[in-house]
């Protein structure tokens, strides 16, 4: 029994013993596997790395420390992004917000190659390019009429007051005999273009009480009108610009006070101061007696190279604003390089209308009586009413005093700013005339009232 139990002890004791070198060994594992992962200079590097020991029978625990893992490189630093110039408004400064441009599909169909280029065909130097048969039918030209007719018209009864209130419907118009169909029609009030002729080769009594009235003239125009003042005699000179009814122009027509006419005395053939001297007892001094005989000077009045200096000017003006040249003359014309058809022509291309004031001889009621006589050298003829008719000025105002002559100023802007104004669009003739110039005619559906329009106008190109 004792030594059973020895025995017994004895085995316990030994269990005991191995179960602690088992507790050593799993507590000295780790530092081993350390130990074992380093390789030594005599072993290869491969064999002291997660393989077992060949010379001990038991295996090497799992290492329980790993190699550290490789860094991984920092990625770039973003690139800063390129900031676009904020758009503002030059104005108020606030930025401009621009929808964003819209990117176009993606397909996965493959692009299509552009067309081929048609072949190139190139000329030699001064040829046409019309050459060969056929080439005209290839090219093809536009033609387009941009004729759009205006026709101002005053509408007066009988005892020359204007008429008001009328309607499109009482206006017929014809060009070359055939209606037209209007398609503007106004009575408003129209801004006015005025470019003042001054005759200076009338007496010189006419030609004060013309300077007179230059206040009464002043007064005439509105504030939104522009006026330019033009002389003529012998030549043609321009005092003022267009510019408004103010200060400047009154300064300008100031200064016009100083102008003298011309001496309308009767000649001198006798006495101290004729052209043969001094008399004495019937007998002229150091001669024989001879009959005196009076040669009346050349003179000249370029009447129609004033109205076609003014028209020239006018025709530059806005066409928004109604031209109109107002002349104050006895009408006279003599030794003007422009011809009255070629002046006339100038006035009804640009629409521009006459207005006249006659004085002296033109205003009196025989004067185209006593035109048919006339010296030689002299101005003949009165040429007013000849372009006032035919572009529609109303009739010519002729006027002998002074108040009579203020009074026509503010009566002859106040119908060319308050006439009706018809407008259409011609078509096109179906037999073509080599004269281009085509006759208008204005009639009022209402008996008893006196139409003034201009008689006719000449087209513009076509523009091709």
């Amino acid at each position: 029994m004792g030594s059973a139990a020895s025995t017994t002890r004895k085995r316990g004791n030994s269990g005991s013993l191995i179960a602690s070198i088992w507790v050593c060994i799993g507590l000295l594992a780790p530092a081993l596997g350390a130990q074992s992962q380093a390789p030594s200079p005599q072993q290869p590097a491969n064999q002291s790395q997660g393989q077992p020991n060949q010379n001990s029978g038991i295996p090497d625990a799992p290492s329980a420390v790993q190699p550290p893992a490789p860094t991984p490189e920092p990625p770039p630093p973003p690139k800063p992004e390129e900031k676009k110039p904020v758009e503002r408004d030059p104005w108020t400064n606030q930025p401009i917000n621009k929808p964003a441009p819209q990117s176009a599909p993606e397909t996965n169909e493959p692009a299509s190659p552009p067309p081929p280029m048609p072949p190139v065909k190139t000329l030699p130097p001064g040829t046409s390019a019309k050459q060969g048969p056929g080439a005209q039918e290839q090219l093809t030209t536009f033609v387009v009429h941009t004729n759009f007719v205006q026709v101002p018209v005053t509408v007066k009864d009988k005892q020359g007051r204007m008429i008001d209130g009328l309607l499109s419907t009482d206006f017929k118009v014809k060009e070359n005999g055939v209606e037209q169909k209007l398609r503007f029609f106004s009575a408003d009030p129209f801004a006015l273009s005025v470019a003042v002729v001054l005759d200076l080769g009338m007496s010189d009594a006419a030609v004060q009480k013309v300077n007179e009235s230059f206040p009464a003239l002043v007064g005439a125009f509105a504030p939104y009108d522009e006026v330019a003042i033009y002389t003529y005699s012998s030549t043609v000179s321009q005092v003022s610009d267009f510019t408004g009814a103010g200060q400047r122009l009154v300064a300008r027509l100031n200064q016009m006070k100083t102008e003298r006419g011309r001496n309308s005395g009767p000649p001198m053939l006798g006495g101290p101061l004729a052209p043969n001297g001094p008399i004495i007892n019937n007998t002229p001094v150091g001669g024989p007696p001879v009959d005196p005989v009076y040669t009346p000077p050349k003179e000249a009045h370029v009447l129609n190279d004033a109205i076609l200096r003014a028209a020239l000017d006018l025709s530059k003006r806005d066409r928004t604003r109604r031209k109109i040249i107002f002349v104050v003359s006895d009408g006279r014309e003599s030794g003007s390089q422009a011809s009255y058809k070629d002046v006339l022509r100038l006035l009804l291309s640009n629409e521009i209308q006459v207005k006249a004031v006659a004085l002296e001889g033109a205003a009196l009621p025989v004067y185209g009586r006593l035109e048919r006589f006339h010296l030689p050298g002299q101005a003949v003829g009165n040429l007013l009413p000849k372009y006032v008719s035919a572009t529609g000025g109303a009739p010519v105002y002729s006027e002998l005093s002074q108040h009579a002559i203020e009074s026509v100023y503010a009566e002859a802007m106040s119908e060319a700013r308050n006439q009706y104004t018809l407008g259409y669009t011609p078509s096109r003739p179906k037999t073509p005339t080599s004269n281009p110039y085509r006759s208008i005619e204005v009639i009022v559906d209402h008996p008893g009232l006196v139409v003034y329009a201009k008689d006719g106008y000449y087209p513009a190109p076509a523009v091709r």
